[in-house]
């Protein structure tokens, strides 16, 4: 693995150049304090100070809603528009991490070519970050990445330590090497090796992930699964936000005075009420208890035994979205044993007087 340097003015250059060939996506200030992907026609629209953005970044490689083919009573013809040539700009590791296990995922046992091609197609540049008060990734060991990236920009003070992770990851370089430096000083090292200790120690929440997965099984019949039921709100906003969630529909879609329908793809989730109905309107998870309860089977055990990690990457986002306080850190921490004053938890109190 080689390492570069940047100085912090040379950044706005190399993106320029590199994204004249394909798209360039980077986080951005939608309000005061929340963050976004998007396409970027302005390089002065990138904020880079950012602790997590509302949607992860799976959402631009396999979008909401895609079509899948066009099917008719002859023949059915894929359909790929939602490929294109892109590059992420300023992924941190937690999310890194997240796309590390979808692609894991979708080649594990079945191959999707609708991920697996835009994946191919999409070029990953990570950048370091600085943890908030709902940042678990230092539990999950996400919080930093040795894989997975093209590359990888670590800010420290005025220049960038630039991990190139990939043949591709150098190729970008090469397109603007005059850009980059290759001695990187004992100086450099020192700042760098300081500034990842002030960040551990930054870190606000722990929680012990190692013993989620036997906690799981152990508490599997637990009051808490009818205490968060009763204030789960059944939105599906914690699976929209998570990194590592899946769960798709597909709809058949007549084209009005055509003689074919578009086979759609649409992100769902298995905390809503529909999704595990059947034919004959059997539901095997009517309650809002085991819905949930399989959602987080799923991240604290179910990854750990079939990919060797939780499904968790410590992102953070289900904490800040949940507006009942239903999340990995609230739900973590009681399946541990302790406390936690949460809605969801003073609910239960109010509704058992």
């Amino acid at each position: 693995m080689k390492i570069v340097k940047l100085k912090k003015e040379n950044l706005f250059p190399f993106l320029e150049e590199i994204s004249k060939e394909a798209d360039l996506w980077a986080p951005t200030k939608v309000e005061s304090d929340r963050h976004k992907f998007q396409a970027i026609d302005d390089l002065d629209q990138i904020d880079i100070e950012y602790t997590r953005t509302i949607l992860p970044p799976r959402k631009i490689i396999l979008p909401p809603t895609i079509n899948m083919f066009q099917a008719s009573d002859k023949e059915y013809k894929e359909d790929f528009s939602h490929v294109s040539k892109k590059i992420i700009f300023g992924i941190h590791p937690c999310d890194l991490h997240g796309l590390l296990i979808m692609d894991n995922f979708f080649t594990h046992e079945f191959y999707d070519p609708y991920y697996m091609e835009s994946r191919k197609n999409t070029l990953l540049l990570g950048h370091s970050c600085w943890p908030d008060e709902n940042c678990l990734c230092k539990s999950t060991r996400t919080h930093i990445i040795k894989e997975g990236y093209d590359l990888f920009f670590s800010k420290i003070d005025d220049t960038y330590i630039v991990w190139i992770g990939s043949s591709k990851g150098d190729d970008l370089i090469r397109a603007k090497e005059d850009l980059f430096e290759e001695d990187i000083s004992d100086k450099d090292i020192k700042k760098y090796t300081e500034w990842g200790d002030e960040r551990d120690k930054a870190f606000q929440t722990e929680i012990n992930f190692d013993s989620l997965r036997d906690l799981m099984e152990l508490k599997y019949d637990d009051p808490l699964w009818k205490k968060v039921g009763n204030a789960c709100l059944a939105c599906g906003s914690c699976t929209n936000v998570c990194p590592t969630c899946n769960c798709y529909n597909i709809q058949d879609r007549p084209v009005l005075g055509e003689n074919y329908s578009e086979i759609k793809r649409c992100w769902d989730a298995c905390t809503l009420e529909n999704y595990s109905e059947v034919a004959g309107g059997e539901n095997f998870r009517e309650k809002r208890s085991d819905r949930l309860k399989l959602w987080y089977t799923h991240k604290f055990q179910v990854y750990i035994t079939e990919y060797g990690k939780p499904g968790c990457v410590g992102c953070g986002r289900c904490i800040s979205t949940c507006p009942v306080d239903i999340n990995v850190k609230t739900v973590g921490k009681s399946l541990d044993g302790e406390k936690v004053d949460s809605f969801w938890n003073r609910l239960d109190k109010e509704v058992t007087k």
